[in-house]
This record gives C-alpha cells, structure tokens and sequence, in this order.
C-alpha cells in the first residue's frame, strides 16, 4: 500500500508539472513571436511582450514552486484553485486570445482536490485554445449547484466534427483527474465549429 500511494504522489506530481508548465510555456512562445513581430515591424523594442513575458516565467516557477512544496511539506496553502480562473484568463488574454469568464450559481467551498482539478482543466482547455485553435475567443463557464460542480471551456476556432482530434497526454491527463474523482469529462469538437471540453465533478449537497 505504500509503494501504491508512493506512486499515486509521483503521477500527481507529475500532472502538475506537465499542467503548469505546458500553459506558461505556450503564453510565453505566442508572447515571443509576438516581440519579434513587432519588433521587425517597428524596429524598437516591444517592451509590452516582453513585460508578459516575464510574467508568464514568474507565474510558471511560482507554480512549479507549490508543487515541489508538497514533496518538503505536507501544508498546500499556495494550492491553485478555481478563485486563480480570472489570472489565468488574463495571462492568456496577454497572449492574444480574448476570454470570457462566466459564473453562475454560488461559489461555495469545495474539497481541495476538486478545486485544484477544476482549475486545472480551465489551464489545460486554455492551452489547448492557445496552441491548435487559430484566432478564436475561448469561453470559460464554472457553474456551481448543489450537488455537482461543472467546468466548461470551448472557443469558436478552427477545429471542426470533420477532423477528429486525437487525444494527447494533456486531454488524456485531463480526463484521468475528472474521473479519478468519479466526474464525467467530455471533450470534442463542436457542431458549429470550435472546441469544447466540460467537466463535471459530484458534489456532497450536504456539504
């Protein structure tokens, strides 16, 4: 049992690495080729990118910093959750795609792994939007009810019914949080176009 839960701690630790690093990556390299565009454009330095830039690094060793944490302590009081969703949706803004965030019902408390799978599935649609979608505006809905929480991201890109995506070790992590805490995930590309994932995780109503 205890080299079972040792390697539970590894693949989680894992996941989180692949997450936060895959998104911050992929803000910084849109950022880049944005900086270099503008700079051949207007010969000066585009200060502007390069500002994201370097938040987007900051963000990625703070993030890279929590996870490590946990390996020296068993405290996670730098945990992400689903209260980060509005940095996450400005730093992809920064990078050049419009977000819409939409919450409906009453944000409660919810358990700390559900928190952090909510969030991270917003991180890893928004990544995904980032990288494969072309020019598109992702929207992300969080709906809280009593007995379930349900996190929803699509944009209105390029993807389409006629080209089946192949699931990659984002989406497939992706789906093995929501279901590893008895949720559904549903990821495909929508009939009028563009991408849709969401994911709804049970709730304790009681709670």
């Amino acid at each position: 049992m205890a080299l079972r839960r040792a390697g539970e701690e590894r693949l989680r630790i894992a996941r989180d690495l692949h997450d936060s690093l895959t998104h911050s990556i992929s803000v910084i390299k849109v950022q880049a080729g944005i900086a270099v565009h503008l700079a051949r454009k207007r010969d000066e330095e585009p200060s502007a990118a390069l500002l994201a830039i370097q938040e987007a690094s900051g963000a990625a060793m703070r993030e890279l910093r929590a996870t490590l944490d946990v390996l020296r302590s068993p405290s996670d009081s730098d945990r992400v959750g689903l209260a980060r969703v509005g940095e996450l949706a400005e730093r992809t803004r920064a990078a050049g795609v419009p977000v819409q965030v939409t919450v409906t019902g009453t944000p409660r408390d919810l358990p700390a792994e559900v928190d952090q799978a909510g969030y991270r599935v917003v991180q890893e649609a928004l990544t995904n939007v980032a990288r494969h979608a072309g020019p598109a505006t992702a929207r992300i809905h969080i709906a809280y009810a009593p007995a379930q929480l349900t996190v929803s991201v699509d944009d209105d890109g390029q993807a389409s019914p006629a080209r089946p995506v192949t699931p990659g070790v984002g989406l497939r992590g992706m789906r093995e949080r929501v279901t590893g805490l008895g949720g559904t995930l549903r990821a495909a590309a929508r009939d009028s176009g563009g991408f849709a994932v969401r994911a709804t995780f049970p709730l304790d109503a009681r709670a």
